[in-house]
């Protein structure tokens, strides 16, 4: 029985020293993978492991959210620091994102906090709490129906920032290939001639 708690201890411990080294990526893109995540933290840390927050009350797969674990407390600190300073770029375009620390409820696999003991029980009609937790709910169906708009609206404007983003890729793509061509084909040394411009400086 005391080994049972021991390890219990032990396994709280090394979870909490994993939170520690953790951060939460929130408002992100639908867009976002991980490899995207690893390219962006690549210049302060080493992503060791990046677990998706899906909303599962919703009737879209659309993880705004993430817990990045990288390899200790340093880099977290550098992690939140520069998504704090520095904006987001996907695809060649900022995004609004927050980082901060990890806490262990964001966890769903965190293991029982040694000690902890829970109650449970039913609330029926007639106890003190019953007309509390009949308000509460009602103001969740309300406040699910309000989220519910308000994702419609975020996924309305995620497909219109794409469409700006690949127009805006598109469009430098085609300057780079005009810029090749004129150099290639030599008409740049006429524009140099005609407009006065010596290209060997």
């Amino acid at each position: 029985m005391e080994t049972s708690k021991e390890q219990a201890s032990k396994d709280y411990a090394d979870f909490l020293d994993k939170v520690k080294r953790t951060v939460y990526i929130d408002q992100l893109s639908p867009q976002v993978t991980t490899q995207v995540i690893k390219a962006a933290l690549a210049q302060c840390a080493n992503v060791v492991n990046v677990e998706f927050i899906v909303n599962y009350t919703i009737p879209y797969d659309i993880p705004s959210a993430a817990l990045v674990e990288l390899d200790d407390d340093m880099q977290a600190k550098a992690a939140v620091e520069l998504m704090t300073d520095f904006p987001f770029i996907i695809a060649g375009m900022p995004r609004p994102v927050k980082a901060t620390y990890a806490k262990p409820e964001m966890f769903r696999d965190r293991p029982p906090r040694p000690g902890l003991k829970k109650d449970f029980r039913w609330i029926k009609q007639g106890d003190d709490e019953h007309e509390a937790m009949k308000k509460l709910k009602i103001l969740a169906k309300r406040q699910q129906s309000e989220n519910m708009a308000l994702i419609k609206n975020l996924l309305d404007e995620e497909k219109e920032l794409a469409k700006q983003q690949q127009e805006a890729l598109d469009g430098n793509c085609k300057k780079y290939e005009m810029l090749e061509m004129v150099m290639q084909n030599g008409a740049i040394k006429n524009l140099a001639h005609r407009y006065g411009i010596n290209l060997d400086d």
